[in-house]
């Protein structure tokens, strides 16, 4: 007798509609940082609507678990966490070496990467969850 993985279970309509909201509000959240002032100057993602993001997805992850949204709350949730790291460690690098002016190109560096790589994340998640995969490695 051969032990074979059950089939991941399927998530509910309202929990991929929960996602494709929490992707919504990233992307708005992600769009409001960089029009707000031209370069975010903080992490794109804490503004009310990324933090109403994070605080949705945490709710609704354990609703999640054992399906292929499981992948993307994960993915969501650490590209919210990653974001606010690299911009304190952006805006710490600007209060220690700004005075010497060195720290303010190496900053906006840190930002501007940053926000490309969370525009990354919530495209390429966004296009893996409109075809109903998870994210590979999650």
């Amino acid at each position: 007798m051969t032990d074979t993985p059950a089939p991941p279970a399927v998530p509910s309509a309202s929990l991929i509609s929960t996602t494709l909201v929490v992707y919504a509000l990233f992307g708005v959240a992600a769009l409001a940082g960089l029009v707000s002032s031209g370069f975010p100057l903080i992490a794109p993602f804490f503004g009310v609507l990324g933090i109403v993001a994070v605080i949705i997805a945490y709710v609704r992850r354990s609703e999640a678990a054992g399906t292929w949204l499981a992948s993307h709350y994960r993915w969501l949730i650490r590209t919210f966490w990653f974001s606010l790291l690299w911009a304190m460690v952006g805006g710490l690098i600007l209060i220690t070496l700004g005075l010497i002016l060195i720290g303010i190109p190496i900053a906006f560096g840190i930002w501007i990467a940053a926000t490309i790589w969370v525009i990354y994340r919530l495209v390429r998640g966004y296009v893996l969850f409109k075809d109903s995969k998870a994210i590979p490695g999650m």
